[in-house]
């Protein structure tokens, strides 16, 4: 079945382009806040949550801009899931840009879920 496409978009006073790609992009950043445990090889990241584990690729990025994974057993060969990062010229505020795919009928249930995660980044973050 296709998935449906979604972007969501979260607002970051006072924290560096840096620091917030590094908690995208790292092990022990995407530990804080996305996954219990996370394993780098290479482009595979392997991510745990106490009883389950997942694998994504990364397949494509621009440092401090945009990192793009896709689930090594995702059966939807058009689904991702995307991290950009702009500034907001108006205020200079960072803001995050998420791109993600859902079931039919599961979008809401998807932001959800995105929007409990980037509570937890904002407190990693000291936001």
């Amino acid at each position: 079945m296709k998935k449906e496409k979604f972007h969501i978009e979260y607002i970051f006073d006072k924290v560096s382009r840096r620091s917030l790609w590094n908690h995208l992009t790292t092990a022990l950043g995407l530990s804080a806040w996305f996954a219990d445990e996370v394993i780098i090889n290479d482009n595979l990241y392997t991510f745990k949550w106490s009883k389950e584990a997942q694998e994504a690729t990364v397949i494509d990025s621009k440092p401090e801009n945009f990192i793009r994974y896709r689930w090594v057993d995702e059966e939807d060969e058009n689904a991702y899931f995307e991290f950009i990062i702009h500034t907001i010229e108006l205020t200079g505020s960072t803001a995050l840009e998420i791109t993600d795919f859902s079931e039919p009928g599961e979008k809401k249930d998807s932001i959800n879920l995105w929007d409990s995660q980037v509570e937890d980044l904002k407190r990693t973050l000291g936001i």
